[in-house]
C-alpha cells in the first residue's frame, strides 16, 4: 500500500514561501547602490554627500601583496593624488571583518593611512560588517568603481590588466581606472566599463 507522507507536501509549500533574499550590486551604467558608513576619524559618509560630485571607491586590506604592489610602488598614492586634483572624491574602504585578516579598528586604520602617505585618499572607510562591501559587490582587494555626478556607475573592476603582485609590471600594465575617469570626465564613453577584479578575497 502506498501510504502518502502528509509532511513532504508541507515542507514543499513552507520553502515556496521563504522569500528569496538579493543584493544590490554597483554596475555599470546603473545606479550607485546607496551607502553610509563611519570612516576612522568617525565622520560620517553617505553616496548622497558626492553628488554632483565625482567618487572613486577603492576596497583595502594592509596584508594583501595585491595591495602592497600598488602602495609600495606608490602607484595607488599617485593616482590619489592626480584624481582629487582634478576634484574627484577617493574614499578607500576596508571591509575586512574584525578577527579577519586586514581588519583595522580606527585608530590602527589612521596609523594604517599614515604609514601609506594616504593624504590624498579623502577617508578611510571602515565596514566590518562588510553591507557596504557586499552591496558593491566587492569581491578583491583592490576592487575599484568610479561613480559619476549623477549616482551612476561607469567602471566596476580592476586597477589594471596585470594579475601579478609583482610592482615591477606596473609601468607596462594598462591602468582601467585611469582610463575610465579619463575618458568619462571627458564626456566620452568609457572603452571598458566592466573587468574581472583580481588580487585577495574581501574577507567579510
Amino acid at each position: 500500500m502506498n501510504v502518502r507522507n502528509p509532511i513532504r507536501p508541507l515542507l514543499f509549500a513552507a520553502a515556496l514561501s521563504v522569500p528569496s533574499l538579493s543584493f544590490a550590486v554597483a554596475t555599470p551604467g546603473e545606479s550607485a547602490p546607496a551607502f553610509s558608513e563611519v570612516d576612522a576619524s568617525g565622520e560620517m559618509h553617505a553616496l548622497t554627500d558626492y553628488e554632483g560630485e565625482w567618487l572613486v571607491l577603492e576596497w583595502f586590506n594592509k596584508d594583501c601583496p595585491y595591495v602592497r604592489k600598488h602602495y609600495g610602488s606608490g602607484n595607488m598614492q599617485a593616482l590619489q593624488k592626480k584624481y582629487t586634483d582634478q576634484g574627484v572624491n577617493w574614499l578607500t574602504v576596508i571591509s575586512s571583518a574584525e578577527g579577519k585578516q586586514g581588519y583595522l579598528g580606527p585608530v590602527e586604520a589612521k596609523a594604517e593611512a599614515e604609514s601609506h602617505n594616504l593624504n590624498a585618499s579623502s577617508a578611510f572607510v571602515l565596514d566590518p560588517d562588510g553591507n557596504m562591501g557586499r552591496d558593491y559587490g566587492a569581491k578583491t582587494t583592490p576592487h575599484m568603481f568610479v561613480i559619476n555626478p549623477e549616482g551612476d556607475v561607469v567602471y566596476a573592476g580592476a586597477i589594471d590588466d596585470n594579475d601579478s603582485a609583482n610592482p615591477a609590471v606596473i609601468p607596462d600594465s594598462h591602468n582601467y581606472l585611469a582610463a575610465a575617469l579619463d575618458s568619462a570626465m571627458a564626456g566620452e564613453p568609457v572603452a571598458e566599463p566592466a573587468t574581472r577584479a583580481y588580487g585577495c578575497s574581501v574577507k567579510y
